[in-house]
């Protein structure tokens, strides 16, 4: 069940709101729990149980770290963990190339990789790593605990949600129609995000690929991919937090406009803020830092971007993304940065090396992309022709769009706006257009294909 559908918009989440909100509070937990793990049913069917164990087991490791703080047990759940991820995740892509390797015959284990594993598995150790280094107290109780790992509008596909973040909300979370409708708006621009653009821009360059390809028409192709991956994911994350709010939880951002950044390293800073966070807190700055040799630093970088690369997905593709970011990030750390002052200059660069960066990361193939980036470079092709010229013609308007959204200045504008003199009309206004925005996007479910979240598989 994905949220950018009918049965998901029209029955699963009418349903659950009456529920939750003729029951009691002591009654909420357990509730959303319920229909959480319904939730990951419908997605999920033979890893459901799998999941509920996950969870259990964490929350026991939680309760023998917290009673005797012994490096001992963090290591055994961390190593739960982490076996987990990499059975599952990994084991068809080690097989694989240890086969190739020393030519045997191939072997199929037929593994499929759990809904969000990534993503529950990433929660669970900042859980275990947090109580251990008393940074939250253990949870007690096992609902709670399994509440917090299984809750439906993060689950699958993020953003990583830290314990801490969440643990007084559990208990206590305030819940009122300001909040309420504050996550209806969040959540219906995150489908806007999703259903009208995203999906758009998928269609756009999939067709782009099947027609004869231009220079040009690789770059467009690198570009739609780059604002599609952006609004996909960004989208989720908006959806995610908005209905958050509707439960009276609140879920700190996941991107900060990071395709306007003006150096890899800030856009880093805003790009799957969760994640980034993640691995500064718990392998960056254990491993040192940058507060130890330039050497050991470099390292350090290194070690991070691999893992980075490789949480994204068992493929070697994934492994060049993470260590060309980390090649990009040791340039402008040790050479480009006296370069990079934020001008026209910056973000070009930027912007640039980013559409080559998603290339990368959309093509598992890697014959496939040695081809598509000599496309990028001109190698045996025409820098432009009719059918790229076509395309571009007949795609302004969702570029336009595109480039308009990946932008502050538009959500900047309409937050001064609401708190102008006239706010209560601008407000009216908002609703108004929000309220088109979610019937463009019924009827552009029920008119079009199902196209899954990107992040989905990772």
């Amino acid at each position: 069940m994905v949220f950018s559908s009918i049965r998901f918009l029209f029955f699963f989440l009418p349903l659950l709101l009456i529920i939750y909100f003729s029951f009691p509070k002591k009654f909420k937990n357990l509730i959303l729990l319920l229909f959480s793990l319904i939730f990951y049913y419908f997605g999920e069917k033979n890893y459901t149980l799998l999941l509920v164990f996950s969870c259990l087991v964490n929350y026991g490791l939680g309760l023998v770290i917290s009673k005797n703080k012994k490096k001992l047990y963090l290591i055994i759940g961390i190593t739960f963990n982490l076996v987990l991820l990499i059975y599952y995740k990994y084991t068809g892509f080690f097989i694989e190339n240890f086969t190739n390797l020393f030519q045997l015959n191939p072997i199929s284990l037929n593994i499929v990789l759990p809904l969000g594993i990534s993503f529950f598995t990433f929660q669970n150790l900042s859980y275990l790593i947090d109580v251990y280094k008393n940074e939250v107290s253990c949870q007690k109780n096992p609902l709670t605990y399994c509440t917090y790992i299984c809750l439906f509008p993060q689950l699958v596909a993020g953003p990583i949600v830290r314990y801490k973040d969440v643990n007084e909300q559990l208990k206590n979370r305030t819940e009122n129609f300001e909040k309420f409708s504050s996550g209806v708006s969040r959540l219906i621009i995150g489908l806007s995000k999703k259903v009208l653009i995203a999906d758009t821009l998928y269609y756009t360059y999939t067709a782009i690929l099947t027609s004869e390809l231009s220079t040009v028409s690789y770059w467009l192709v690198a570009l739609l991919f780059t604002f599609q991956i952006y609004y996909d994911f960004s989208g989720y994350s908006d959806m995610a937090i908005g209905l958050g709010k509707m439960f009276g939880f609140e879920f700190k951002e996941n991107f900060n406009y990071p395709l306007i950044a003006s150096s890899i390293t800030e856009f880093w800073r805003r790009w799957h803020l969760s994640l980034s966070t993640f691995f500064k807190d718990y392998v960056y700055i254990p491993l040192g830092g940058n507060r130890t040799s330039k050497l050991k630093h470099i390292r350090n970088i290194f070690i991070v971007w691999l893992l980075t690369g490789l949480w994204h997905g068992a493929s070697w593709n994934f492994i060049l993304w993470g260590l060309y970011f980390f090649v990009l990030l040791i340039l402008e750390k040790f050479i480009f940065q006296k370069f990079l002052k934020g001008g026209f200059f910056s973000h070009i660069y930027t912007f640039v090396l980013l559409l080559i960066s998603f290339v990368i990361f959309n093509t598992t193939d890697l014959e496939e992309l040695m081809l598509f980036l000599k496309g990028l470079i001109g190698i045996k092709k025409d820098w432009i022709n009719q059918e790229t010229l076509y395309y571009l013609k007949n795609n302004l308007i969702i570029l336009l769009i595109a480039f308009i959204g990946i932008h502050p200045k538009l959500k900047d504008t309409i937050q001064k706006l609401k708190k102008g003199k006239r706010n209560k009309g601008i407000e009216s206004l908002y609703s108004l257009i929000v309220l088109g925005l979610f019937l463009l996007v019924i009827a552009r479910i029920l008119a079009s294909s199902f196209t899954p979240f990107i992040y989905f598989r990772f």
